[in-house]
C-alpha cells in the first residue's frame, strides 16, 4: 500500500500526512454545518461537499498539502437563490459553476492570478485573519444559531463584524469554561512540540483536540459541543439530477449564481494556493486547480452538495501540522465520510472550545504580522491598499475586496507610470526641424501630455521629428494618439516624420501611415508592450 502511495505521489511522508489529515477532518466538521446553515441548508449538504470538494482536488488539484472544503463566501453567494427558488436550483448552479471553473483552467486563466500586487495579498491575509478571529467570538454566545469557525470570508449576509454587536453572550460560569478550554487549547499547541520525541512526533493540533475532549468528557464539564450545532449522522452520498426543468428559463436563473461562485471560488482557492506557495517555498498549477475545483463542483451538483473552494483556515492547519503531500487531504476527505457513517456520536461530543482554541492560533499563524513594522517604510498608497483589502474583507467578503484592491492597485500603477513620461524638444538648424524626443510609457495615461507638450498649431518649422527610441507605445490609445497627431499636422500643412517607431506599431496605424514618413531601417524591434510574450516567443522559436 506504501509503494502505491508513493508511486501516484500522493505523499513523501504517510505519517505525517495522515495525522494532520485526522486533524483538519476534525476542524472541518462544525465550519460545514454552520456554512449550511448560512446557506439555509441541511447540514449534511455542507459535510457532503466538504468530503467531494475537499476529496477530488486533493487528487485532481493543482497545489498538494492544501485543502478545500464548503466555505463561507460561497455559502453567503447562495441563500437568495435558496430562498427564492429552493436547493435543487442551487445544485444546478454548483454543477454549471464546476462547468465554468473547467473552462477557466481549460483556457489558462488561472495564470491572471499573478496580477494581484502583494500589497493586495497581505490586505487578504490580515482581511481573512481577523474574519477567522470574529468568526471564533460566535462560539462565545449562549444563541443557538451557529457560527462558522472556519471564518475564510464573511459568514452571514452581513458584516463579520455584527457577531460583536449582535449580543447573546454566555455568562457566568459558561463563560470562564469556554474561555479557560480555548486558551488550554491554545496553551497545547504551542507548548506540545516542544516536548522531547513527543513534540514530533504527533501534530499538536490533534494532540490539544483530544487532550481537551477527553478533559471534557471525563471531568462531566457542561460546555457547548458540536452535536449543540446539529447531528452529523448521515448515509452515503446519493447520485441526484438536480429537479429543475432543463429550459433556457432555469439557466438564465442559474447562471449569474453559477458565474458569481465560480469567480468566488477560483479568487479563494488561487490566492490560497499562493499563499501556501509561499509558505512550503514550492509552486503550485493554476489551471490544474481550476480544474480540479470545476470537477469537485460538478460532482457536488450531482450529488446533492453545496460545493466549495479552498479553505485557507484548515490548509494552515495542515500545513502546520506537517501535511505536504495529497495523502493529507484525502485522508481528511475519507475521514470526514468515516465521521458520517460510523462515528458520529463520538464527534459531536468533541467541544467547541478545542476547536475555536485551533482557529485562534490558526489567526495568529495567518497575520502577517510583518506588513505592521513595514507601514512606515513602504509608500503610502501601498500602505493604503493594504488597509483597503483588508477592510472591505472584513466588511463585506473577500472576492469583493480582491478586485477593489487589484483596480486601485493598478490605478496607482497608471498614475506613476504616467507620470514618468516626458518630452526634451530642440530644433535641428542644419536639417531646419524641430524634434520631439519622447521618454516612458506613452499609453492611455501620458497621452494627455504627450498631446500637451507636442504642439501642431504652434510649431514654426515645417519638418517635425517624433523620435520613439526612449518611449514604448504600450496601449491601442497610444497608436490612436498618433494617428490624431499625424491628423493635425497634415492639416497644418508640415511633414511629420517618426523614428525609432517599431513595424508592428507602423503596421496597427490607420491614419499616419499615408501621411508621415516611418524610418525603419535602423529601428530595433522592441513591439507593443501587450506583445511582446508573443514576440519573444516567437524569437525564441527562431533561435531554436
Amino acid at each position: 500500500m506504501l509503494r502505491l502511495v508513493r508511486r501516484f505521489n500522493l505523499t513523501e511522508n504517510p505519517r505525517a500526512d495522515v495525522l494532520s489529515g485526522l486533524t483538519v477532518a476534525l476542524a472541518l466538521v462544525p465550519e460545514a454545518i454552520a456554512f449550511a446553515f448560512v446557506a439555509k441548508l441541511d447540514p449534511l449538504v455542507g459535510l457532503y461537499a466538504a468530503f467531494f470538494v475537499g476529496f477530488i482536488t486533493s487528487i485532481l488539484g493543482g497545489r498538494s498539502g492544501m485543502i478545500s472544503g464548503a466555505t463561507g463566501a460561497m455559502a453567503v453567494a447562495m441563500v437568495g437563490i435558496v430562498t427564492i427558488y429552493g436547493p435543487e436550483y442551487l445544485f444546478a448552479a454548483v454543477f454549471l459553476t464546476g462547468l465554468i471553473q473547467i473552462g477557466a483552467g481549460v483556457l489558462h486563466l488561472g495564470k491572471f492570478i499573478r496580477l494581484v500586487p502583494y500589497p493586495v495579498m497581505l490586505g487578504f491575509v490580515n482581511g481573512l485573519a481577523i474574519v477567522i478571529f470574529l468568526a471564533q467570538l460566535g462560539q462565545f454566545k449562549g444563541t443557538s444559531e451557529p457560527h462558522a469557525v472556519e471564518g475564510e470570508a464573511v459568514v452571514a449576509p452581513h458584516s463579520a463584524l455584527d457577531v460583536v454587536f449582535n449580543g447573546g453572550w454566555l455568562q457566568g460560569t459558561q463563560l470562564n469554561l469556554m474561555v479557560g478550554l480555548t486558551f488550554l487549547t491554545m496553551f497545547i499547541i504551542w507548548v506540545f512540540p516542544k516536548v522531547p520525541k513527543l513534540g514530533k512526533l504527533l501534530p499538536p493540533s490533534l494532540v490539544s483536540i483530544l487532550v481537551v475532549s477527553c478533559l471534557v468528557i471525563f471531568m462531566g464539564l457542561d460546555t457547548k459541543t458540536v452535536g449543540d450545532m446539529a447531528s452529523v449522522a448521515g448515509g452515503w452520498p446519493e447520485f441526484h439530477i438536480p429537479m429543475v426543468p432543463f429550459t433556457l428559463e432555469t439557466l438564465w436563473i442559474i447562471l449569474p449564481v453559477s458565474f458569481t461562485l465560480a469567480a468566488i471560488g477560483l479568487i479563494e482557492s488561487l490566492l490560497t494556493l499562493t499563499l501556501i506557495d509561499e509558505m512550503t517555498n514550492t509552486r503550485g498549477r493554476t489551471s490544474k486547480e481550476c480544474v480540479g475545483q470545476g470537477v469537485a463542483n460538478a460532482t457536488c451538483g450531482v450529488f446533492g452538495a453545496m460545493g466549495g473552494c479552498a479553505m485557507i483556515g484548515q490548509s494552515i492547519i495542515n500545513i502546520n501540522s506537517g501535511g505536504r503531500g495529497r495523502l493529507s487531504g484525502i485522508t481528511a476527505a475519507v475521514a470526514l465520510l468515516c465521521f458520517i457513517l460510523f462515528a458520529s456520536q463520538w464527534i459531536e461530543m468533541i467541544p467547541l472550545a478545542a476547536l475555536t482554541g485551533l482557529m485562534m492560533m490558526v489567526v495568529i499563524s495567518t497575520f502577517a504580522w510583518t506588513s505592521i513594522r513595514i507601514l512606515n517604510k513602504i509608500p503610502k498608497e501601498d500602505a493604503f491598499v493594504i488597509f483597503l483589502v483588508t477592510a472591505v474583507t472584513v466588511w463585506h467578503d473577500l472576492a469583493v475586496a480582491v478586485i477593489i484592491g487589484v483596480i486601485v492597485s493598478a490605478l496607482v500603477y497608471a498614475w506613476k507610470s504616467a507620470n514618468k513620461f516626458w518630452v526634451t524638444v530642440w530644433r535641428n538648424k542644419e536639417d531646419g526641424n524641430k524634434v520631439y524626443k519622447l521618454h516612458g510609457p506613452l499609453f492611455f495615461g501620458s497621452i494627455a501630455n504627450f498631446r500637451e507638450e507636442v504642439d501642431p498649431a504652434n510649431d514654426e518649422e515645417d519638418d517635425i521629428v517624433i523620435d520613439f527610441s526612449r518611449a514604448r507605445v504600450w496601449d491601442h490609445s497610444a497608436l490612436e494618439a498618433i494617428d490624431a497627431m499625424a491628423v493635425k499636422y497634415k492639416e497644418a500643412g508640415k511633414t511629420l516624420h517618426l523614428v525609432h517607431l517599431s513595424p508592428d506599431c507602423h503596421m496597427l496605424l490607420k491614419n499616419a501611415r499615408d501621411m508621415v514618413e516611418v524610418n525603419l531601417i535602423e529601428d530595433p524591434h522592441y513591439g507593443v508592450l501587450v506583445d511582446y510574450s508573443e514576440v519573444m516567443e516567437e524569437e525564441n522559436t527562431a533561435k531554436a
